[in-house]
């Protein structure tokens, strides 16, 4: 039988329901590979990525960060003014106002008030011997945490979520989020946009009101304040990052733990063993698969060479389970050594919130050891994202183990 050439498409059913077949496949056969039909090129292999997050100069964000941004006018992009859709100094400058917030001492300050947020949604649980542990539990409290963080009003929080999950849903083959998730945008946007005019008229403690407050050097040596425009996308950046990026991380870990007891047995009987576990359910399924990236310069990798002027995604979710960097990949061991971590991204644009969202994942497995000797999951009710380089469950039925 002769061997079909690999394809991967970002946006079929193979991919949404688990791309680790098509990845090995990847990194085995095309660890440089183009797809004809989007027109991008994809890197799988662990060392690539590594080189790859640290070249901006070579693979530019300023272009987009995901195959809709990367299809459009750089113009529209860069009139989006994210920080996550910068290069370096421009970037650089601006992720100096907000880094402060996230650095491991600020953090750590922050655990009293995450703890208190995790126990306050695992608490209506305490009874219950069925529940779904996303859509109960991993879905509600990251945003929560994020929106009160950026001053998003009690009681509108939630609603955040509702529109990061609709921005991002991809329907089988469509690289534009669906009608509904332009309408999501356009509204966060917007409730965004009020709620900095209305910080900076009436300031509060909060991280939007602070950044209506600083000033930054946009490179002319002259210092001026942010406009509303560029708070609310930071806003935007940091609610949908903060609300997804965790919600699945600790669905995942629920799902995996369900399937390999052992392995939740050990942080059962230590609780030290956490954060290690933390970072191995990063590295098996990272909630971020994949980022974009632009090639202004030629590129060459041991599987051949990226030409200029061609949109990149980088895999990370292969490159976590590549046996050039890892020792038994597919194993599932939260005891494993440790080694450069790429599931929060790498470089310059590395996630700002990595800290917290690790931090968070830790009190919630730490909450929910101290509730259930352990949370069976009924696969059978499983249900999986369908969302652009995101990858988690919507649904994740337990039957609670006292």
């Amino acid at each position: 039988m002769p061997v079909t050439a690999v394809e991967f498409d970002p946006f079929s059913d193979e991919y949404f329901n688990d791309p680790t077949e098509v990845y090995r496949r990847l990194r085995d056969e095309a660890p440089v590979y183009f797809s004809e039909r989007y027109g991008f090129y994809a890197l799988s292999r662990f060392a690539d990525l590594v080189a790859a997050h640290r070249d901006w100069k070579g693979l530019s964000s300023a272009h987009g960060v995901d195959l809709n941004t990367l299809s459009m006018d750089p113009e529209l992009v860069r009139s989006f003014r994210s920080i996550i859709m910068m290069d370096p100094p421009e970037h650089d400058r601006l992720r100096a106002l907000v880094s402060r917030v996230f650095t491991p001492r600020a953090v750590t300050a922050l655990e009293p008030m995450v703890r208190e947020v995790i126990r306050g949604f695992l608490e209506p649980l305490d009874g219950a011997t069925h529940f779904d542990a996303v859509a109960d539990f991993s879905a509600l409290f990251p945003v929560e945490i994020i929106s009160r963080m950026l001053g998003v009003p009690d009681g509108e929080r939630q609603q955040v979520r509702h529109w990061v999950d609709l921005s991002l849903h991809r329907e089988p083959g469509q690289l534009e989020p669906t009608p509904e998730g332009q309408e999501a945008i356009m509204a966060q946007g917007a409730y965004y946009y009020e709620l900095t005019a209305e910080k900076r008229t009436n300031p509060a403690d909060d991280m939007l009101s602070r950044l209506t407050q600083v000033t930054v050097d946009r490179g002319d040596g002259e210092e001026t304040g942010l406009d509303d425009a560029e708070i609310a996308g930071f806003a935007m950046l940091l609610g949908g990052a903060g609300a997804e990026t965790v919600t699945k991380l600790v669905g995942n870990a629920v799902v995996l733990f369900s399937q390999h007891p052992d392995q939740w047995q050990k942080i059962a009987d230590d609780r030290e063993k956490i954060p290690r576990a933390v970072e191995e359910i990063l590295r098996y399924i990272p909630p971020s698969q994949y980022q974009g990236r632009f090639s202004v310069e030629e590129r060459h990798y041991e599987g051949g060479t990226i030409p200029a002027g061609f949109p990149v995604l980088l895999l990370t979710g292969a490159a976590t389970r590549d046996p050039r960097a890892f020792d038994r990949p597919d194993e599932f061991d939260i005891e494993r050594p440790p080694n450069v971590s790429i599931g929060f991204g790498h470089g310059v644009h590395s996630c700002l919130g990595a800290a917290l969202a690790r931090m968070e994942s830790r009190v919630a497995l730490e909450e929910i050891a101290t509730r259930w000797r352990r949370l069976d999951v009924d696969e059978a009710g499983l249900r999986r994202v369908h969302m652009a380089n995101v990858a988690g469950y919507s649904n994740v039925p337990v039957q609670a183990v006292r």
